[in-house]
């Protein structure tokens, strides 16, 4: 019996001890691997051999992890990296090139909307942001000649906007596009991209996957479901690579093809690997993630309720709240709990909200996310900086929006530190 669901799988999924060796996945702090004939270590350059060459492009605890990962999220390959940012970038990458485009939701992270309004640029890639509540004819309407990929979050960061994964898939479907997916804010506990259309999918494994704050990565998903041959759009895919003396990805790998370009390529030529240990240590936290998720997003929902109805809070946002305006959205993708993240505001604005984080306590300010500690920031004025007020509000970033990240402390230990630093204002 192999196909287990969700729980087991964090659990089992990616590493079995075979017969005298060790019940837990040993720690291989190792860079290379020994042969003992030519032919041997010829193969694993013609990508003739599944075993191990030099850690930057893999090695057995990434192994393990991508695997256990790649069942998590319902895959056929995935590819570890030394942080998320890496893995969009990677991704990215691996089928983009000078004088490509690619149409992103605003509603995304603001390193990952840096990289796309700026960083990009650099390389030739142009990016047209598309408002995600516009309609899937008007979100057509913005794609060029030579779109390559659709990009969003499926809870936006720190916006936390729930994608309309239906209409995303129509939009991608239709222009013959791969939907491209950051489902780190969720976890592939609470949603499941694939399951809804998503044909790549991409996590930082800093956040809920490690949930420690203790190791930096990041992992690219393949659906195994997209078609690279059609008109003929992805020559990076399915054409011959001179690289590897003219291997067709496609055609020899199928349905792990994205992954094996990636890996080959990128991974070989970026250098951006993930590091044994954190490989390890994030194998090991990925077993308790559903117990984890399921106390973030209690925490979340109940902090949510307590500072919507204290008397110096202007607002709050989180799916998961009845009434906001995508709860409808929340129950249909996430309908185990819309994640450990909410938003707030306090009345008096961005001065209020900043004093607001020097009397928590109890409560860590922190630039991070996905820890078991309750973490707070102000994102205006800290990880989405570099944006212009007016891209910050196209974010879905407002002036005073304070983040917070719902950790597994008490509840009632939560709510007493934001009421007692809500009362010094």
């Amino acid at each position: 019996m192999t196909n287990y669901n969700f729980n087991t799988n964090c659990i089992h999924a990616g590493y079995k001890a075979e017969k005298g060796q060790p019940q837990v996945l040993p720690i291989v702090q190792n860079t290379t691997y020994r042969y003992y004939n030519a032919p041997d270590v010829a193969a694993l350059f013609d990508l003739e051999s599944d075993t191990f060459m030099y850690s930057r492009i893999g090695h057995p605890d990434e192994d393990a992890l991508e695997k256990k990962f790649t069942a998590l999220e319902g895959g056929t390959a995935a590819v570890a990296a030394s942080s998320g940012m890496a893995a969009i970038f990677m991704a990215v990458t691996t089928i983009c090139s000078a004088g490509d485009h690619i149409l992103a939701s605003p509603s995304i992270y603001g390193g990952t909307f840096n990289l796309f309004a700026t960083t990009l640029k650099k390389f030739g890639i142009d990016v047209t942001f598309v408002d995600q509540t516009l309609s899937a004819e008007e979100i057509i309407a913005k794609a060029q000649p030579r779109t390559r990929l659709l990009f969003g979050e499926a809870i936006a960061n720190p916006a936390l906007h729930v994608l309309d994964f239906e209409k995303f898939s129509k939009v991608a479907k239709t222009l013959g596009v791969p939907l491209f997916i950051d489902n780190t804010l969720a976890s592939p506990y609470l949603c499941r991209p694939i399951e809804h259309g998503a044909d790549i999918v991409i996590n930082s494994t800093t956040k809920w996957a490690d949930g420690q704050a203790t190791s930096m990565g990041g992992i690219v998903v393949e659906a195994g479901n997209f078609d690279w041959t059609k008109d003929g759009k992805y020559p990076e895919i399915t054409e011959p690579d001179e690289s590897y003396h003219g291997l067709k990805f496609y055609e020899k790998f199928g349905p792990a093809a994205f992954a094996m370009k990636l890996r080959v390529c990128a991974l070989r030529d970026f250098g951006s690997c993930i590091a044994p240990l954190n490989s390890w240590l994030t194998f090991q936290n990925l077993q308790h993630l559903p117990a984890r998720m399921r106390i973030h997003s209690d925490n979340a929902l109940e902090l949510a309720r307590f500072l919507e109805a204290h008397d110096k809070v202007d607002w709050v946002y989180y799916p998961g709240l009845e009434g906001n305006e995508n709860y409808e959205l929340s129950k249909k993708y996430l309908p185990k709990g819309a994640g450990g993240v909410l938003s707030f505001a306090v009345k008096g604005g961005r001065t209020a909200g900043e004093k607001l984080l020097e009397n928590l306590e109890l409560t860590s300010i922190v630039v991070h996310v996905g820890d078991i500690r309750t973490s707070a920031l102000h994102p205006a004025s800290t990880t989405h900086r570099q944006l212009s007020e007016e891209d910050q509000i196209a974010a879905g970033i407002d002036p005073g929006l304070i983040r917070v990240s719902a950790g597994l402390e008490d509840i009632e230990d939560i709510k007493a530190d934001f009421d007692q630093a809500l009362n010094k204002l």
